[in-house]
């Protein structure tokens, strides 16, 4: 392999293991300023788009563990990586893709699992994370906040029914 093909495999080779996921795209059909606004759209979640040489894309995810992609590597791809929350850069796909009709998920990765594009549909779905934590901590919090009122309740009807009597002795010792 010519050392400038090696430098690419390692510049890939990075990226894959730089990033918890990524998503591989075609892109066909998609004009320079279309993809350069979906790459503004991406950084905007930490994410990168970069196309790739099919081949030498398939040398550095071999060196990266996984699988042989050979049979899915086809056409003009693009490959999504980020730091961060997969679901967001699937949105933007998303939602770009209904704006422009392009590009189409052919397949993604998120800690060495393999996802379809029907899967990545659903996590473009998915709300955002901070979202989704503050869902799980009310789920988790309401148990607790029940047992609270519980644990009280006594103690309310108690005051309640001093408050009651009290009430109703300076009702009788007033008149």
């Amino acid at each position: 392999m010519r050392p400038e093909k090696k430098y690419i495999v390692k510049e890939y080779f990075e990226r894959l293991n730089k990033s918890p996921y990524f998503i591989v795209i075609d892109y066909k059909g998609l004009k320079v300023a279309p993809l350069t606004e979906l790459r503004k759209r991406l950084a905007k979640v930490d994410a990168e788009l970069h196309i790739v040489k099919n081949s030498l894309f398939q040398v550095a995810a071999k060196e990266a563990g996984i699988e042989n992609l050979s049979s899915v590597l086809n056409g003009q791809l693009a490959v999504i990586s980020g730091k961060k929350d997969i679901s967001a850069a699937a949105k933007i796909v998303k939602t770009f893709a209904a704006e422009f009709e392009r590009p189409k998920f052919k397949f993604g990765y998120l800690n060495n699992q393999r996802i379809d594009a029907e899967a990545l549909v659903v996590l473009a779905d998915l709300p955002p994370i901070e979202v989704l934590r503050a869902q799980l901590l009310g789920t988790l919090k309401a148990p607790m906040s029940k047992l609270v009122s519980l644990l009280n309740e006594p103690a309310s009807r108690l005051v309640r029914v001093m408050q009651a009597k009290a009430e109703k002795g300076s009702e009788t010792t007033g008149q």
